[in-house]
């Protein structure tokens, strides 16, 4: 009895395997990885708390940092990370990803 359970089993198994996948849908970006075009817009803009988190929602980040002219940084490249560089006024000068 036991062997024929174990049979059914191996045979379930077995023509499960052999189902074909659906074709993979449109490709879509994934979620937390920085993409800066669209964020082009706050260039020259004040890097205010909201303009901020703005950048960072409309960039698909999961992180964002301002940087500050001078300001030491890691130069480890994280793909899902948005840099928002800015001048001595605070005014955002370049959006890049990393």
């Amino acid at each position: 009895m036991v062997r024929i359970a174990l049979s059914a089993a191996v045979l379930t198994l077995a023509a499960a395997g052999c189902t074909t996948m659906p074709p993979p849908g449109p490709a879509q970006q994934p979620v937390g990885v920085c993409d800066a075009d669209p964020v082009a817009w706050a260039i020259g803009n004040a890097a205010s708390p909201e303009v901020v988190e703005r950048a960072q929602w409309e960039s698909h980040s999961r992180d964002v940092r301002v940087i500050e002219p001078g300001q030491a940084v890691t130069m480890d490249f994280r793909a899902e990370r948005l840099n928002l560089y800015v001048n001595e006024r605070g005014a955002i000068t370049r959006v890049a990803c990393g």
